[in-house]
């Protein structure tokens, strides 16, 4: 029986960043992983797809580099040449966590862990126990249960082809398929994005989701609305999506499944250990991120709870400082927590939607503002996106609660913007802010 302070199940990002600061701060530290370490933001998630969103933007540079005087011809784009620099760069990145962990004197044990009891795992052959240990084992992805849906792949599966399918149905409504759907769609696929209702991208700001379904469509993507899946089936042209309402989509070289995630805890023994999960069968904590039992706790997506590699990070972090760092109320905010979907154009968003603001603080207290234009970068190119933009204020002070924006550099403005919002600007201060020119940031500081 090998005995640590702290044993880490799941070498992902919020795993790593929690056994790296355990591990500054003296404590003896194992962490086990049966894949590749980085989890899936590393491996198939955040870093190879905004590789492939920069390859995406690329094309659509070249597209509109007529407008601004250049000749280039597009050519053709070689997908598996991407896709071997792609990986080349991700198993390097492997390399340099497991390098990280030896550095801090880290023990890694490549494995499945489960429990035998609430101090105790199992590493294949090897015993391990420790006072403290975390679950971080994360996500995968949703295959829905319908005849023939294993003829579809998933996001992992997006980042094995070899080649670019040539038409292509993505099923769902949420960010990861908004985000795919674009890159098909600017690399030169035939994109279908097939949506169970009428709407996408259902838990951000309603304006978010409505211009992203106006320019994706612009850029040429069907959009399949109330389209419910129930039989996926192989026809000798391809695969057909049949829908409830009697549609036969297609056909097309690829349908991938982006409907949603769960947690990867089926075969860690939870009950052993005495850990609870909810009915979506994510596992619940306290805002410490302690579980039902003392002395285990849970970070990052198998939590269920703003499932962001950042947010992964700083709760691991704030979790070690507090155990072993002497913090003793050190825990993460879950409160205004910004993010992106990279798509195209890329959103950015951080605080209350509209509707959240309206439900917490009452119609009379919030007051919106709105603004939508076309970019200038697009003033001189065919193409014509507009970036729409909302800020949501509240109270007669109008403290701003909520940034929404969707339009080119949304990705890289918001993370200034919430900040402030962090801090509890008003829309004074907004105004008192000497606006940058020409930007479309500028529009969030001289919104009327």
């Amino acid at each position: 029986m090998s005995e640590f302070d702290l044993i880490v199940i799941g070498g992902g990002s919020g795993g790593l960043a929690a056994a790296q600061r355990a591990a500054e701060y003296g404590a003896r530290v194992a962490v086990a992983e049966s894949h590749r370490l980085g989890g899936t933001c590393v491996n198939v998630g955040c870093v190879p797809k905004k590789v492939m969103w920069y390859a995406a933007d690329l094309a659509e540079g070249l597209r509109d580099a007529a407008g601004y005087g250049f000749e280039v011809p597009a050519g053709a784009h070689d997908w598996s040449r991407l896709k071997e620099t792609r990986d080349a760069y991700i198993l390097r990145l492997n390399g340099i966590y497991e390098t990280n962990l030896a550095r801090r004197g880290i023990t890694l044990l490549r494995g499945r862990a489960r429990f035998l009891d609430r101090r105790t795992v199992a590493v294949g052959d090897t015993r391990l126990c420790a006072p403290h240990i975390i679950i971080a084992t994360g996500g995968r992805p949703v295959i829905p249960d319908i005849a023939g849906s294993g003829l579809g792949i998933t996001s992992d599966g997006f980042f094995e082809l070899t080649e670019r399918p040539r038409r292509v149905a993505v099923v769902g409504s949420g960010y990861i398929a908004v985000e795919l759907a674009g890159i098909f769609a600017a690399l030169g696929s035939e994109v279908s994005l097939v949506l169970r209702t009428g709407a996408a991208l259902k838990q951000f700001d309603a304006m978010l989701g409505e211009s992203m379904l106006r320019i994706l469509g612009e850029e040429g993507v069907r959009i399949d609305t109330h389209a419910v899946p129930q039989e996926l089936a192989r026809e000798a042209h391809g695969l057909r999506l049949a829908t409830g309402d009697g549609r036969h989509l297609g056909p097309f070289d690829c349908v991938l499944w982006a409907v949603g995630r769960v947690s990867a805890v089926s075969d860690l023994d939870l009950t052993r250990a005495g850990v609870a999960c909810d009915a979506d069968g994510f596992i619940t904590t306290d805002k410490y991120q302690v579980t039902g039992t003392a002395g285990i706790y849970a970070i990052g997506d198998v939590t269920g709870r703003a499932q962001l590699t950042p947010v992964a990070i700083a709760a691991g972090r704030r979790l070690s400082d507090r155990l072993f760092g002497g913090k003793a109320d050190r825990h993460l905010d879950y409160h205004n927590i910004p993010t992106v979907v990279f798509g195209h154009p890329p959103i950015g968003t951080v605080g209350l939607t509209e509707r959240a603001a309206r439900e917490d603080y009452g119609d009379d207290n919030v007051t919106v503002f709105k603004s939508g234009f076309v970019p200038m970068y697009h003033q001189l190119t065919s193409r014509k996106p507009r970036c729409d933009m909302k800020l949501v204020t509240v109270g007669p002070e109008k403290r701003v609660v909520g940034i929404h924006v969707i339009g080119p550099g949304a990705d890289e403005m918001m993370q200034g913007f919430a900040v402030a919002v962090r801090m509890g600007a008003t829309k004074a201060e907004f105004d008192d802010t000497v606006a940058i020119h020409p930007t479309s940031a500028e529009e969030l500081v001289t919104m009327r």
